[in-house]
Parts: C-alpha cells; structure tokens; sequence
C-alpha cells in the first residue's frame, strides 16, 4: 500500500497512467476506496496521475487536531517533493479546488497548470454550500436533502416524475461502507471545520499560471455566478460550463477530456 509521511501524517495514495505528471485533488470526503472513481476514467491514459486520500480521510491518518487549508495545501506539496516532482498539472474538485487554491498560491511554482472545478474562492467570491451546517445529517436523510441541491433540476416534481431514478441517486448517495471506522468521524469533521474557514478571493490576483475554471451549469453547490466571478478574479482565467451539475464530470462525457486538453494544449 504505498504511503508517504508528510508534515507528520502518513497520506495513502494511488499512481496510474502515463505521461506528464497530475496531482489530482478529490473533493469533501474524498476515499479512493469508493469505486468508480478517477482512476476509472480517461485522466490516466494521458498522464502520470496521483491522487490521494487527504488527512482525515480514506486510508490515510486521522489526527484529531484542527485542520487548515493551508495544512492540506502543503500536504499536497510535500507529496509532490517526495514523489521527486518539482512542478506537475493540478486538478483539483471541490474541497480539492480549494486545496489548489491554496496550493498554487503557497507553492506556486510547483504548479505547473490548474483546474479548478466545481469549486468556490470564498469570502467576498462566494461560498460553496456549508456542509458544515448539515453534518447532524446522515444515510438516506442527508442524500434527499442534498439531491435537489447538487444538481437543481432534481426537483421536487422531477422525483415524482422519475420516481425509480430518485431511488437510484438516493441509494447511491446514501451508500457509506466504512462509517464505522476508527477516527473517521472526527477526520471528517475537522474537514468541514477547514473547508468553512476557506477564503482565497483576496489573492486570486496573485495567480500567474494557467488556469481553467470548470464547472456545471445546474450546481446548487459550487454556484455558477460564483464560477463568473472567480473566473474575472484570476488573471487570464478560463471558464467553462458543462452539462450537469456538482457531478457534472461525470454528467457530462465531454468534461473531463476538455479539461484535460487544457492542461496538455
């Protein structure tokens, strides 16, 4: 099981692929054991790609203490300097483009280009949804309340109309095999607390490499508008809306080889 101790908490991860380097971020509650996920996907056919379960999460240590997103940025930089990358593409999705915020303004010249998708600045640009303020949430409870806000045209009559597909999406976002698992309770908590405290807006300016700003045209979590105004934060940005909504990469089959041809363009 490859692991890598960093800034003192032993982070699992996962290689594929082959090509330029990509460090791949995952979002809120992010496990690599949780299958599909972007290892399945094309991202491997045309890169070198890791990705990681961040501290608290996953297979990776669950140090009780507050969590910082600048503890999770340099997380992924210390991981990088420890695979030997000097700098490497930056997909980041979700809480993960809030660590690549941070990562690329920390450490920027270990950025080499950034996605960031579905995914939000804070402060005065706007934030995510406050899953802090659901936590008490859980199982079949938490996936009916959050289905009509990860993607907006999952209304209320929209599950009337689609009874057996509101089944599905409630079972699958209901699904949670390793619950009872020792310290992932408290990880995930001290997730939360770091992603609330998030705020980048303020020195969006100061990032100089290339970066895209994907994002789903129905996401009642990452906020287009909120998408708009980052995308006008971040000097030569570019913004590209797909169809779906906080899933929209795999809503969408054209997404994530657009993001990808990006990074390689």
């Amino acid at each position: 099981m490859p692991t890598s101790r960093v800034n003192g908490v032993e982070l699992y991860y996962e290689r594929a692929g082959s090509g330029p380097p990509l460090l791949f971020i995952s979002g809120t509650g992010g496990d690599l054991r949780n299958r599909p996920n972007q290892f399945d996907g094309p991202l491997p056919r045309s890169f070198d790609m890791v990705s990681y379960d961040q501290r608290g999460l996953g297979r990776s240590e669950k140090p009780d203490v507050a969590y910082s997103m600048a503890d999770y940025a340099d997380d992924a930089a210390a991981l990088m300097a420890e695979l030997g990358w000097d700098e490497a593409f930056v997909m980041g999705v979700s809480f993960g483009g809030m660590v690549a915020q941070e990562l690329v303004l920390r450490h920027p010249r270990r950025v080499k280009k950034l996605v960031l998708a579905c995914t939000s600045p804070g402060g005065q640009g706007g934030s995510s949804f406050p899953f802090h303020e659901i936590e008490r949430l859980k199982g079949e409870a938490r996936a009916r309340y959050l289905i009509p806000i990860s993607d907006v045209r999952r209304t209320d009559q929209w599950a009337r109309e689609h009874p057996e597909a509101y089944a599905k999406l409630v079972e699958l976002s209901s699904a949670d095999p390793f619950a009872g698992e020792p310290g992932r309770a408290a990880g995930a908590h001290r997730q939360l607390e770091a992603r609330a405290q998030h705020d980048a807006w303020d020195r969006l300016p100061q990032i100089a490499c290339p970066v895209m700003i994907a994002a789903g045209r129905y996401d009642g979590i990452a906020l287009p508008e909120t998408q708009e105004r980052m995308a006008g934060r971040i000097p030569g940005a570019r913004l590209q809306f797909f169809e779906g909504g906080h899933l929209f990469m795999i809503q969408d089959r054209t997404a994530v080889p657009a993001m990808a041809a990006f990074l390689l363009e």
